[in-house]
């Protein structure tokens, strides 16, 4: 057993401040940065949140549910927000928040029009630096939103590096940081730096705000902001007590209301000095918009500036809950702390990691982890029913989106996958964030885990939430994948038995979560699953979201493999607390026979067809349309890939302490020979006396890791396709009752429509399969050992063992983001100034997905999310755990 790494100072504050009662974490970068458009803001009759609150109408609009900004941080509860506004003196509105394009605008769905980049961060957030560059031109809003509604699906998106704003460094680097003093004390630096070849102005607004938290309650207590003298903003919040923003220099403070201006938005009466108030006094210079009182419920510190080519500025600011009489006089020696022991905490992390690109990579990665935190608040009851002060909702809308879900209420620091494009958690997105969370803060990485299984979350029937546009979607059961894996790592760093509490109070919750999926998803009670969506609708020929358009159901190829996964996982989780309570072995065994009669049904469904097809040697979806036979949907895609994920390699000593589990085991084996004939070695040892149990076979498994392996079909470059290149000159096509669907490759978006804006996944490569891939042929390998081989990649002539396949997989996707031989990132294409230019090349966007032939990045820029995984890619193996 390993001893605990060194404690640097960052990490016996974490050992100091547990998940749920740290004060340390009061403060963080919760603010999100889009709350326009999203569901729980959307209180029209169709659910049309894209249409009912827009970009443009953000900067008059007060939110019900949160607020957003850029480089934002807060309380949180997100009540106390500070962000960031800019003006450039040619923008048409004051730049308060991120732009992009919805879901209709986009040619491949909504899409963040913005550079910025996450550069740091502590777990605690003591420390946190970001960079956001800002045009010194007039910034594209229309052109962005024209040529992207102009280009097709077939066509990449034009993003704002593709307009020319950057040409000749003409913009502006502003870099935001934050080094707390104290938990409720923090230190604001803004730098911006003029890359151009002139002289050009800036105007900076830090901005502090209330979050508008009475306007929908009768007698709702109302916080205040007033001037603080010349440099200093006061705060009274009912709640928080008393703040205080102090400011350096000779800002012009400005004050209005975070209230809706209705004249603008609704052409009624409203009150004056509404929120947008500061774009008026600075962009259309009018003096009467700001509160003449100087005091309101939002407030900013106004410095127009002129920046001289190739120099720069710096704002300092304090956020305190003291009263200080000279707030700045330690200002450069807590930056200098907090910087210095950013470096000494990932120092320690990273003793083992030699190379400075790896390491510039994965400090990248979990800063944008860590600033993608957010304060998640939607009650559905009250969103459905409406609130005091405010017209009711449209009766329709009680019957609509979610309204099944309204014991759902959330108000917590939730781990997103990206702040602007997916604003809001996503419970199978969640479960993999975790895995690279734990190697940096084990504890918070578990409270996330339990989160969703708490009563105000889980649906009483045992559902967990999908996420906010339709909880009641269904995301793969990954959960006790990523519960037993969050587990062992933080079990490593501990060097002790582990924290059994957290594994055992997560396995009661998804045991109900396990048992409302076999109540559910198995409607035919043959151990067969139509999950639905499962992650993986768009490398399928129909939305499995949606009733079919041949009517009847599939069979999941990839739903049912899962489950088979579930059943491992949790026979696994149950046999570790058995080394406490004796009672967890019964559950082992219930555990263990579900897992067989699960393989017994994948390899033949009755006396129909089976999901397993003999002809190709592949797992297939199968079709059911009445009154036809059983029709396998013959697609090589990650759907047929994913019974690799379930495996599981028990020691011979668990089985020997164990006896209980052993012997009903071995019973269970004799009576159901037949069974036991469908997995792998289960009463063959390998090596060392290791147990197998998988759904497939050697030669299974062989056949699978042909096609995966085989770089004519799902092996790129950069790692594993999610749909076989064989379906570029072979298209799969299905008649059926007069209808053609069709399904083929495309190694970036989807040219199809049938799922909606994001038709992405048609072929490009995605972190979390090839992640639950390489940890799979790991186990593989752990059972079989070296004497094992399989060619790598097929048609080479070389054979790898199971881990140097998955070493090889590894180096694939970490090609994506290292430098080449000639110095550039696959990640960034053919892209000039991202390849080349200094003040950009070494900034990392982590995208939602990857081109499966050059390896560009594709989708959300900042899913830092699952993406993320890199990070826990690039630790040394022998730091797993």
């Amino acid at each position: 057993m390993s001893a605990p790494r060194t404690r640097s100072i960052e990490a016996q504050r974490l050992a100091e401040n547990s998940a749920f009662n740290s004060v340390w974490r009061r403060f963080g970068p919760y603010l999100s940065e889009r709350q326009w458009g999203t569901v729980r803001e959307d209180y029209s009759e169709f659910g049309t949140a894209w249409d009912y609150f827009t970009h443009d109408h953000a900067r008059s609009r007060a939110y019900r549910w949160g607020e957003d900004g850029i480089a934002g941080y807060s309380d949180h509860k997100q009540r106390i927000c500070f962000s960031l506004a800019l003006w450039n003196e040619r923008d048409p509105i004051l730049k308060e928040r991120l732009f992009g394009l919805t879901n209709e605008e986009g040619n491949h769905g909504e899409d963040v029009k913005e550079q910025y980049y996450y550069l740091d961060a502590t777990p605690t957030h003591s420390y946190l630096k970001m960079l956001y560059k800002y045009p010194q031109a007039e910034f594209p809003y229309s052109l962005l939103l024209e040529e992207n509604r102009r280009r097709g699906r077939e066509r990449p998106e034009f993003e704002l590096v593709d307009t020319g704003v950057f040409d000749q460094g003409r913009y502006f680097d502003v870099f935001v940081e934050y080094a707390k003093v104290g938990p409720n004390d923090t230190l604001i630096r803004i730098r911006a730096f003029n890359r151009g070849p002139e002289t050009k102005r800036l105007h900076l607004l830090p901005q502090i705000c209330f979050r508008n938290t009475w306007s929908w309650y009768e007698r709702a207590p109302r916080p205040r902001l007033a001037a603080e003298g010349e440099r200093a903003v006061n705060l009274q919040h009912p709640h928080l007590g008393e703040f205080h923003l102090y400011c350096q220099g000779d800002p012009q403070l400005l004050f209005c209301e975070n209230e809706t201006n209705f004249p603008r938005i609704f052409g009624s009466e409203g009150k004056p000095h509404p929120k947008d108030a500061f774009h008026d006094y600075v962009v259309h210079g009018q003096l009467d918009a700001v509160a003449p009182d100087r005091a309101g419920t939002k407030a900013a510190a106004y410095y127009p500036m002129s920046i001289a080519a190739g120099q720069s500025v710096e704002l300092q600011l304090r956020l305190s809950q003291d009263a200080l009489a000279a707030p700045f006089a330690d200002y450069e020696s807590v930056f200098r702390a907090r910087e210095s022991e950013a470096d000494e905490f990932y120092g320690e992390l990273q003793a083992e990691i030699a190379d400075e690109d790896a390491r510039r990579i994965q400090r990248q990665a979990f800063a944008g982890m860590i600033w993608s935190k957010q304060t998640f608040h939607y009650d559905v009851r009250e969103w459905l029913a409406g609130d005091e002060t405010q017209p009711p909702p449209p009766e329709r809308r009680k019957h609509g989106r979610n309204a099944d879900w309204d014991h759902l209420t959330n108000e917590d620091v939730i781990s997103m996958p990206d702040k602007w494009e997916y604003p809001w958690y996503a419970s199978w997105d969640l479960a993999f964030h975790c895995i690279p969370l734990s190697l940096i803060d084990a504890e918070f990485a578990k409270s996330q885990l339990v989160l969703l299984t708490r009563e105000w979350y889980m649906h009483p029937n045992g559902q967990l939430p999908a996420y906010e546009w339709a909880f009641g979607d269904v995301n793969p059961p990954v959960h006790a994948w990523a519960a037993w894996r969050v587990f062992q790592i933080d079990r490593k760093q501990r060097g002790d038995v582990g924290d059994h509490r957290f594994l055992e109070r997560m396995f009661h919750k998804l045991m109900i979560n396990f048992t409302w999926w076999v109540n559910r998803k198995d409607a035919d009670g043959r151990n067969i699953f139509q999950g639905g969506f499962l992650g993986l609708d768009k490398v399928g020929v129909f939305d499995r979201s949606k009733p079919l358009p041949t009517g009847g159901h599939i069979d999941q190829s990839d739903g049912t493999a899962w489950m088979a996964m579930y059943c491992l996982n949790l026979m696994r989780i149950a046999l570790e607390l058995s080394s406490a309570n004796s009672v967890y072995e019964d559950i082992a065994s219930k555990f263990f026979e579900h897992f067989l009669h699960i393989a017994e049904a994948m390899t033949a469904i009755g006396a129909e067809v089976g999901l397993w097809d003999e002809q190709d040697e592949f797992y297939y979806d199968v079709l059911h349309v009445p009154n036809a036979r059983p029709l396998p949907l013959r697609i090589r895609s990650l759907v047929g890939l994913m019974p690799l994920f379930a495996v599981e390699v028990l020691q011979e000593e668990v089985m020997v302490a164990l006896e209980g589990f052993t012997g009903r085991l071995k019973w269970f084996l004799q009576y159901r020979p037949d069974l036991a004939n469908l997995v792998s070695r289960w009463t063959e040892t390998g090596i060392g006396e290791r147990h197998l149990l998988s759904l497939l076979r050697g030669h299974r498994m062989k056949r699978l890791l042909l096609r995966m392996l085989d770089p004519q079909e799902f092996l790129s470059e950069y790692g594993v396709r999610s749909l076989s290149r064989h379906h570029r000159e072979h298209p799969f096509t299905l008649e059926v009752q007069g209808q053609t669907f069709r399904v083929a490759y495309s190694p970036c978006e989807s040219e199809s429509g049938i799922f909606g804006g994001n038709s992405n996944w048609r072929g490009p490569i995605w972190f979390p399969a090839n992640f639950l891939i390489i940890e799979s042929l790991q186990r593989f390998h752990y059972y079989y050992g070296d004497d094992f081989k399989v060619e790598c990649p097929t048609h080479s002539g070389q054979y790898l063992t199971l881990d140097e396949i998955a070493n090889h997989l590894s180096e694939r996707l970490l090609r994506l983001f290292h430098r080449d031989e000639n110095g550039k990132r696959a990640i960034y294409g053919d892209n000039a100034l991202l390849q080349n230019d200094p003040h950009f090349r070494d900034y990392l966007l982590f995208y939602e997905y990857f081109h499966g032939d050059d390896g560009r990045g594709l989708g959300a820029p900042h899913q830092t999310g699952w993406t993320g995984l890199i990070a826990k890619l690039l630790m040394p193996r022998q730091k797993e755990g």
